[in-house]
């Protein structure tokens, strides 16, 4: 579900993705072999940042190019406001930067980045006297044998019609920051409930939980619209 509002960008603006190049590149290694373009297309994100970490400079650029456009809608469905989102994604991606030394694939890059934003978002809302901190919702988390079917918010289906589209951005933004976080990284990330887990620091069980409740509220908003 990549479903966007009229206008909605990827990321942050010309400007903040030029420093951000900008700092990666004073922390890359002249010396360190850079892979060839075809083979770095087709590397993995944990080899690209395995080579970042290394001192390959693209190899950041790469993970910026794949990773921008999810992180910061993810980022803008959390905070609710362009300004914040796009400060909050230059902190993310700043932090990554700072941490490449001590980078270690243990898991998907994915889950790695998400669990920075993660961190991030519970930083800005402790210092933001207007939303809650991150914790855990108000919903029974005992386990589920499966995820409901999600064939209903695929892409072709929520974007038949813009009052669809208008829809489910007013229901997302009026889940529990925690079920809401859980299905953006699902659907715009791709991880796993298991990566979810990773990335918020909660057992798979409640991950699973958070994630069936949005997907049910989501699912019965919009079916007002049938």
């Amino acid at each position: 579900m990549h479903a966007r509002e009229d206008g909605e960008r990827d990321g942050a603006g010309a400007g903040s993705v030029l420093r951000l190049r900008a700092i990666a590149g004073s922390t890359s290694n002249p010396a360190q072999a850079r892979q060839p373009m075809k083979e770095a297309a087709q590397a993995s994100d944990e080899s690209l940042m395995s080579a970042y970490r290394d001192g390959d400079c693209h190899a950041f650029e790469m993970l910026y190019a794949r990773h921008r456009g999810g992180l910061y809608r993810f980022l803008l469905r959390q905070c609710g406001a362009a300004g914040i989102a796009e400060e909050l994604f230059q902190d993310v991606w700043l932090n990554l930067i700072r941490a490449r030394q001590r980078y270690s694939p243990q898991a998907r890059f994915a889950t790695y980045l998400y669990r920075i934003a993660h961190n991030r978002l519970i930083d800005y809302y402790r210092r933001a006297a207007h939303r809650p901190v991150l914790e855990s919702d108000d919903e029974d988390d005992d386990p589920v044998a499966r995820l409901a079917d999600r064939s209903s918010l695929q892409p072709d289906i929520l974007v038949q019609r813009k009052t669809q589209v208008e829809r489910l951005m007013t229901l997302l933004a009026g889940l529990p920051d925690v079920q809401r976080e859980a299905f953006v990284m699902r659907e715009e990330a791709g991880l796993s409930v298991e990566e979810i887990a990773q990335a918020t620091g909660v057992n798979a069980e409640t991950a699973k939980s958070r994630l069936r409740y949005a997907v049910a509220k989501l699912r019965r908003g919009l079916q007002e619209l049938v």
